[in-house]
């Protein structure tokens, strides 16, 4: 049976049990116009489900860029997405099990990387070395040795990469940062950094079982423990898992602290010290914190992260954001805007502002689009500096929220030395450091 065949009746299957439903995207598919095939850039896709999947339609809002090719290690995600590829682009790509295969393809040019945070290190090394560019997943990676050998990578292939931390191409988080920059809220003391998600419930207990029909467990574990499987660790879910994420604090957290970091021109801490645990959902299955408070040391301020989950609470009532606090004024940003609250002072008992309230700064226009259209003119314009957030940008946002976790895990205060890459006096915590992949995984060598 033809490919295309097999995948249109696979589909309609799971359709009808319920298993999955793919609206078409004819907005997408308006907006694509014919390009010589000489301009175009082919482009596959490791892990096709969630951000995978939402990475894949932003870059196919561009004419120029064709899906070449798919690999996911589930058969129901794999052929919906070939389904809803075929019907944007008119062509259906080539669909593999295993990525590996995806990278032997010549006429792949480039990559996104939507899988599970313990896979990324060992797809974007593969693929540099195949020659590919890479469009990777936040986090960069799962432990901040993996970071630290994608780093490695990058700098001996020379290739563009762009981590999906996309609110570095936001243009009124620019304005923001160009503000914080002017110098108008005076000595900045405190970074406040939020994510507040009341919509996650928490994770029922459910029994171990079978994986579902289609889908290549022992892949999907990868250089992960051994474990039977459990629907839990499973698709989006696996967040709250160590051995293959990080929590809020690596989900959430590389977003903004990426920008906290950004505008106030600092990169590593001096010290972190964190508190919290499972006190939202203490008998649910999650492994990670769903309360979690991280107290950053930097030259001239600190940086304070806090999650909470089933609650929407958050500072100066946002559910998530970032407060950079100063002597003359305080600026909120998040997703929806920045704003500036004045300090106020009296002089000859006359009450006035330090510097002029500023209301609210509006979002503007689609901020994912902008990332990925970034990415694929550096491909084409060979220009690394029309990247916005780089591998470098995206192992700073990784590596801080890394250590947050490793202060939460040894209940302590931590000292980084930068010279030397690891903890100071603390071989609990530079354990931590490390990926450790199970027995017939091994970390790249570069």
């Amino acid at each position: 049976m033809k490919r295309r065949s097999f995948i249109q009746k696979t589909a309609l299957t799971a359709l009808g049990t319920g298993l999955f439903s793919i609206p078409p995207n004819p907005i997408i598919k308006q907006l694509r116009k014919r390009v010589a095939p000489s301009d175009k850039l082919q482009l596959g896709v490791i892990g096709c489900n969630g951000m995978g999947r939402n990475d894949l339609l932003s870059h196919l809002k561009m004419s120029e860029v064709e899906c070449v090719a798919l690999a996911d290690v589930d058969q129901n995600v794999l052929y919906r997405q070939a389904l809803d590829v075929e019907k944007i682009q008119g062509s259906c790509p080539a669909l593999y099990k295993d990525y590996r295969e995806l990278l032997d393809n010549q006429d792949v040019d480039a990559v996104i990387i939507g899988t599970p945070d313990h896979w990324h290190c060992l797809t974007l090394t593969d693929a540099l070395s195949a020659g590919k560019h890479v469009y990777c997943e936040k986090p960069l990676a799962n432990s901040i040795e993996e970071c630290t050998i994608m780093l490695s990578a990058a700098r001996r292939y020379n290739k563009m990469i762009q981590i999906g931390q996309w609110q570095r191409s936001g243009s009124h988080y620019e304005e923001a940062i160009d503000y914080i920059r002017s110098q108008k809220l005076g000595n900045i003391r405190l970074v406040k950094v939020w994510s507040y998600q009341g919509w996650m419930p928490p994770v029922p207990i459910k029994p171990d079982c079978a994986p579902p029909a289609g889908v290549d467990y022992d892949m999907w574990l990868g250089p992960a423990p051994r474990r039977d499987f459990n629907p839990n660790r499973f698709h989006f879910n696996f967040r709250w898992f160590w051995d293959y994420a990080g929590g809020l604090m690596t989900d959430w957290g590389v977003h903004e602290i990426d920008i906290a970091l950004y505008a106030m021109n600092a990169k590593v801490p001096k010290s972190v010290m964190a508190s919290g645990g499972k006190l939202a959902y203490p008998d649910d299955a999650s492994e990670t914190p769903d309360t979690l408070q991280a107290l950053f040391e930097y030259d001239g301020f600190n940086m304070l992260w806090e999650h909470a989950t089933g609650i929407d609470g958050g500072n100066y009532g946002k559910t998530e954001g970032i407060a950079f606090i100063g002597n003359n004024a305080t600026l909120v940003l998040n997703r929806d805007g920045w704003e500036v609250h004045p300090e106020t002072e009296t002089k000859n008992g006359v009450t006035s502002d330090r510097v002029a309230e500023m209301p609210v700064q509006g979002r503007q226009g689609d901020y994912l689009s902008a990332h990925t259209r970034g990415f694929v003119q550096a491909i084409k314009n060979n220009n690394p500096a029309l990247l916005k957030c780089g591998i470098e940008t995206g192992s700073i946002a990784a590596i801080n929220a890394h250590m947050g976790n490793i202060a939460f895990k040894t209940g302590r205060k931590i000292y980084w030395d930068e010279a030397r890459g690891r903890f100071k006096n603390d071989a609990e915590a530079n354990a931590l450091i490390k990926a450790n992949y199970r027995k017939g995984w091994k970390l790249p060598v570069v």
